[in-house]
């Protein structure tokens, strides 16, 4: 990929997502580094590391169409108790996902594959952990005791940016610790 920097702090992240095909380039010779990751990208990613199970569980997203690249890996990952909705019936597969959904959704899949999800940490080390969405702060704790989500620097301050989108640069960096020292 032309776009990714050989000494770029991502780059072994996207090496080891892209070698072990669990991401993809956005074209032959783009990453898109700096782009955002979407909701069903994430959930496709995660579909792909559990080796892309069978399932037969109906679609219980009203804006999940059957036949799209990433309804089978939404429909498990909803059967699993993985993924939730941003409300009952709405998946929104196309939003950009947020920090504190990717730190849901992995401590969820974690529970799923049987890891030990009880590691905490002190969020209050970032000057912005109050903006955590309650039903993200345990499972933001766990990524940030786990080593997963190390926060984002802006100057000389390190930021959890819980609402912030998540560039697939930083998913890829993510899941790769995760795939590595999580789960192996």
């Amino acid at each position: 990929f032309t776009d990714v920097e050989e000494n770029g702090w991502y780059h072994t992240g996207v090496d080891f997502m892209v070698r072990n095909g669990f991401m993809n380039g956005v074209a032959d010779d783009a990453f898109d580094v700096d782009g955002n990751l979407t909701r069903a990208q994430l959930v496709t990613i995660l579909y792909r590391i559990a080796g892309e199970p069978e399932t037969s569980a109906a679609i219980p997203f009203a804006d999940v169409a059957d036949g799209q690249w990433y309804t089978k890996a939404i429909v498990w990952a909803a059967e699993n108790g993985i993924v939730n909705g941003v409300n009952e019936t709405t998946f929104a597969p196309n939003d950009p996902i947020t920090r504190e959904q990717i730190a849901a959704i992995l401590f969820r899949y974690a529970a799923f594959k049987g890891v030990d999800t009880a590691a905490r940490a002190d969020l209050t080390a970032f000057p912005d952990a109050e903006k955590t969405s309650a039903y993200a702060r345990d499972a933001l704790s766990w990524a940030v005791a786990a080593a997963l989500v190390n926060g984002t620097k802006e100057g000389s301050t390190i930021y959890l940016d819980p609402q912030g989108s998540a560039t697939r640069a930083q998913v890829a960096a993510i899941l790769s610790r995760y795939a590595q020292n999580i789960v192996k």
